[in-house]
């Protein structure tokens, strides 16, 4: 979760996934630690997990960064990692990087084109600076590096579709998973060559508990969390699709003062948004994302967990 700043205990979390046989372990980068140096250290540490950035904005480093990052962190995993990428928001972009975030579409297309390109051996396809000689990377090529793209607006769907190996939503409703299918087809639709089928990969905000009152208290703190402190995004995407009435009483209850809850009003976010409950009522809860066509759901952990709740909740799903 991005206000995880324990090194140690993002590594050891990765270490322990391997060792009980999760499929991938996948870190977002916002305003702490640089996930590649991380991910990094998680490769040689580990054997067999997928590691993955989940996401790298598309404002924080160049396209050629991005592309060494990527080539070089698949070479020390012996092919194991995944580029996630994503637009992030304008509070980290200007925020933090000091670059203007205006016309986030454009700046995705351009840098997948570029990394793509890179990972493939070629020389970057230049949009800007386009007197210069074209580079190209002095490394192997890593062409079977997927990249996954974080997409909420349609638009941003069909990019997706269009130009990546997998979809990677957060905060995107259960039930509508279908509705992204299609709206990823007809970015598919655009390709000049045929793709294999993206991967679909939606992260999701998880609370495993014993008690189930306290796990429904830990979804709705990344509900409210999300919704209220980190812009309107997230809220207008959730609006658009007719949650509106949800979305206000999420609001309501957090306001003046950021409280964590969710009421009763707002319970439909709970279920179409996170997984939570007792284990088997959390690998329940979990299914149905499989069941509604996510392949790859990546489980979002809350910040400060201790040793033994981490621990607790890699068990409840290695089932």
């Amino acid at each position: 979760m991005p206000l995880e700043n324990r090194r140690e205990v993002l590594i050891s979390l990765a270490t322990e996934a391997d060792r009980l046989g999760f499929d991938a372990f996948v870190l977002p980068e916002t305003w702490a630690y640089d996930v590649t140096v991380l991910l990094a250290e998680a490769a040689v540490k580990t054997k067999r997990i997928t590691l993955g950035t989940g996401i790298l904005g598309v404002w924080n480093r160049s396209a050629g960064t991005l592309a060494m990052a990527a080539a070089t962190l698949s070479a020390i995993s012996g092919g194991r990692f995944s580029l996630g990428l994503g637009a992030s928001t304008p509070q980290l972009a200007e925020g933090l990087h000091d670059v203007p975030f205006h016309a986030p579409l454009a700046q995705m297309r351009r840098i997948i084109v570029q990394v793509k390109a890179l990972l493939r051996g070629e020389r970057i396809p230049l949009e800007r600076a386009t007197s210069a000689r074209a580079l190209k990377l002095n490394v192997p090529s890593a062409p079977n590096v997927p990249v996954y793209l974080a997409a909420l607006a349609d638009e941003s769907v069909r990019l997706t579709g269009e130009l990546a190996d997998g979809w990677l939503p957060f905060l995107f409703p259960r039930s509508l998973l279908s509705a992204g299918r299609a709206l990823l087809a007809e970015g598919a639709a655009r390709r000049t060559t045929p793709a294999p089928p993206l991967t679909l990969a939606p992260s999701v905000p998880t609370a495993v508990d014993e008690d189930p009152k306290k796990a429904r208290e830990g979804a709705a703190w990344f509900v409210a969390f999300y919704l209220t402190t980190m812009g309107a995004l997230y809220r207008q995407s959730l609006v658009r699709r007719g949650f509106g009435k949800a979305v206000d009483a999420v609001l309501a209850a957090n306001t003046p003062k950021f409280t964590g809850a969710v009421p009763d009003d707002g319970d439909v976010l709970l279920e179409e948004l996170t997984v939570f409950g007792t284990p088997p009522q959390a690998r329940a809860r979990l299914q149905r994302w499989h069941d509604a066509g996510a392949e790859l759901p990546v489980l979002l952990l809350k910040p400060n967990l201790t040793p033994e709740e981490l621990a607790f909740t890699l068990r409840a799903f290695r089932e």
